[in-house]
């Protein structure tokens, strides 16, 4: 046999014994080391640790919205056989992005400047797009590095956490697939929209409202003479006038007039009264304020909170780990890392780092293995006179690495929060709402930004809610949205 039928035929039993499998979305055969089964299982996972680490927006009638249309563009998909879920993170950032095997989540942010039901579809379609394709499963090697925990904060909130979790699917989930699997998605999102009766030109108004947020991120980073924040997400690929785009969205088809879905005044009923900008029911729902002492502290999501005689303890729901505040009287100007290491009597620390937060310096470290009963995480804060003690501790030892590194992370991240109480712990700011109303004719956006606390760029964030950045002014008559 000759040296390249040899090397063909070995491609071939390659192919064979590696289970290249078909996708229906790219009309090809996909060489991936993975089964759909395991794909799904994967995805499965991935969900699981973002819905407990994660706030879920809980309004019943927008969730089951979201997900109506979700499922329509589904099955109008080419995996419509794949059991999809559809959830909204409970985040002001705009955003949103899936997970492989049928998971796809879009953040209360992004729904709050969408106009429509055909624009709302065009972000779910173009993240089924993702899935239907496997562009997770095709980067797969591409992901090698970073944790679930790193991916999941970073797709939800577009910030970092210390630590890392598992390998999995990090890279190509929060810097996006590439120019090219991005205009797949496109390409496949507008196709399904038209298949299940959506306008896909809806896709470029979506290109559009993010683009303007785009040019407002950068000017107001300018002018406070910051870092503009890098934006991750849906559509965050293309330029505002995208050739290759308009082409994709022509290409799907276009729809008689009397045949589109766009609902305009069906969003506009489900999404009046949506939170805007910080949720503080949800956000901080399990943060500890310590009125006395002056101290607040964000305990892990679902953890009970007992205040005993001698110390605050924090409790995991399986009672698997707990999370204890102590404070003691500060030892005069001793550094953190010499308190520290005097409170358990050590000379050497694992893991060790210095901290600096909301004005508070400190020290976080693990320590030598000593007995059964030692925390596993400990650290110290400097606040005024006295010094907080602060010890995680699994009371069940972790099944492996990864189970361990993840507990870690949580406790980190509770170390972290620690702060000053604010008086805004006690009194709890009214949470703001989007609203819709009727302009008339003496209606501009600068008069309606004077009456509303929303930040220094009230007129401009209107002017974002309603797609009129960076200016013009509404008709009489016209819906547009105010906060209140």
């Amino acid at each position: 046999m000759h040296t390249l039928k040899k090397r063909l035929f070995a491609a071939l039993l390659l192919v064979t014994a590696t289970g290249c499998a078909f996708n229906p979305a790219t009309n090809r055969p996909d060489l991936v080391l993975m089964s759909e089964e395991k794909e799904i299982k994967i995805g499965r996972e991935m969900h699981e640790k973002l819905v407990a680490s994660t706030p879920i927006y809980s309004d019943p009638i927008l969730t089951a919205y979201v997900e109506h249309v979700g499922q329509k563009v589904a099955k109008a998909s080419d995996r419509p056989d794949l059991t999809y879920h559809f959830t909204i993170i409970d985040s002001q950032d705009i955003n949103a992005f899936a997970l492989p095997g049928g998971y796809v989540y879009i953040n209360r942010g992004l729904l709050t400047y969408l106009h429509s039901e055909a624009e709302m579809a065009a972000v779910l379609a173009h993240e089924v797009g993702h899935i239907t394709a496997r562009h997770a499963v095709r980067q797969k090697t591409a992901a090698t590095g970073a944790g679930v925990a790193s991916v999941l904060s970073v797709l939800v909130t577009g910030s970092g956490v210390v630590g890392d979790v598992a390998n999995l699917w990090s890279t190509a989930a929060v810097k996006g697939y590439g120019r090219d699997m991005e205009l797949e998605a496109d390409r496949f999102g507008a196709q399904y929209m038209y298949n299940a009766g959506y306008d896909p030109q809806s896709m470029i108004n979506v290109i559009a409202l993010l683009k303007d947020q785009e040019t407002f991120s950068r000017r107001r980073a300018r002018i406070e003479g910051k870092q503009q924040q890098t934006y991750h997400g849906v559509f965050s690929s293309h330029p505002r006038n995208d050739v290759r785009l308009r082409e994709v969205v022509e290409a799907a088809g276009k729809l008689p007039e009397d045949k589109k879905v766009t609902k305009v005044e069906y969003y506009r009923e489900k999404t009046d009264g949506i939170v805007y900008g910080t949720n503080t029911q949800e956000s901080e729902k399990n943060r500890f304020n310590h009125k006395s002492l002056g101290f607040s502290l964000l305990f892990p999501t679902g953890w009970t909170v007992e205040n005993q005689r001698s110390a605050i303890v924090g409790t995991a729901p399986d009672k698997s780990a707990t999370l204890t505040i102590k404070v003691d009287k500060r030892d005069g100007n001793q550094p953190a890392d010499m308190a520290l290491r005097d409170v358990y009597d050590v000379r050497v620390l694992e893991q060790d780092e210095a901290l600096s937060q909301y004005r508070l310096e400190g020290y976080t470290a693990k320590l030598p293995a000593k007995s059964a009963d030692s925390p596993d995480r400990v650290a110290i804060l400097f606040y005024g006179s006295r010094q907080y003690i602060l010890e995680g501790k699994a009371n069940d030892k972790p099944k492996n690495t990864e189970a361990a590194t993840e507990l870690d992370n949580l406790f980190m991240t509770s170390i972290r929060s620690f702060r000053p109480l604010r008086q805004t712990d006690i009194n709890k700011p009214d949470i703001k709402r989007v609203r819709y109303v009727q302009a008339n004719d003496k209606t501009t956006f600068a008069s309606l930004a004077r009456h509303m606390e929303i930040g220094e760029y009230a007129e401009e964030q209107l002017r974002l809610l309603n797609g009129y950045y960076p200016r013009g002014e509404p008709k009489p008559g016209e819906w547009i949205k105010i906060v209140q």
